[in-house]
């Protein structure tokens, strides 16, 4: 079945109209939970305004209609993304404008980029909620929304300022598929926590993943990366 465009919400509040603004975000993440909890099908408009605590007319002069809400959905989860990684993809970009960059200062900004996935899939309260939302398009049980936003921007810069940074330090090709697929496996080791979150906490016998904690997986994560990449200089060096 061919999915139809969706439509730009009709109504966002006025500037100065905080209350509106304030309306308008419940909303955003009571259906960002629904959605993640029950799919875009089954979540319905009339649940969404029930669980944010508005009537059903409310909803629609905001978001119009159900792919209304969804797509601010997305574009929330889009938005919050871009905000978040930027800061580490702009300092790898000057260090790789950098002709003289010491190995060092390339790990650097690699271990910038990875402490950022690591802050953004397991620090925010909603994380769990995102990452289930973005389940759902990956299986095809929503519109294709939040990868093809972020596939303007955001993960190509991010894919090609990784791979180089790995590439300059460990004197490899970045053109190389096999280049390519570490550095996935570099980000992956960090997935095992989003995705697991309640057997890892469990067999590290901890709460939650606060900042400690999540400093912890940091630490463990760049030292891991530190001993591959180097292994992988010594191997490029013959």
């Amino acid at each position: 079945m061919t999915e139809k465009p969706l439509r730009t919400p009709r109504h966002r509040p006025d500037g100065g109209y905080a209350r509106g603004e304030e309306t308008r975000r419940r909303i955003i993440d009571v259906a960002l939970r629904l959605f993640a909890e029950r799919g875009y099908e089954a979540a319905s408009t009339r649940e969404i305004a029930k669980a944010a605590g508005v009537n059903a007319p409310a909803l629609q002069y905001y978001f119009d209609n159900k792919e209304g809400v969804y797509q601010a959905c997305a574009q929330h989860i889009v938005d919050s993304a871009v905000e978040h990684f930027t800061p580490a993809v702009r300092q790898a970009e000057a260090v790789l404008g950098q002709p003289g960059a010491s190995r060092e200062q390339l790990f650097e900004a690699f271990g910038g980029l990875l402490d950022a996935i690591a802050e953004h899939q397991l620090l925010p309260d909603d994380a769990e909620h995102r990452r289930l939302f973005l389940a759902h398009e990956h299986v095809g049980k929503g519109p294709n929304l939040i990868f093809e936003m972020l596939d303007k921007d955001l993960r190509p810069r991010m894919g090609l300022v990784s791979t180089e940074l790995v590439a300059r330090y460990s004197g490899l090709d970045p053109a190389d598929p096999l280049l390519k697929m570490r550095v996935m496996m570099l980000y992956g080791q960090l997935t095992v926590f989003a995705l697991g979150r309640r057997m890892q906490l469990a067999k590290l016998g901890w709460e939650r993943f606060g900042p400690p904690e999540v400093a912890t997986i940091k630490q463990a994560a760049r030292e891991h990366c530190r001993v591959l990449m180097d292994h992988w200089q010594q191997g490029a060096a013959g």
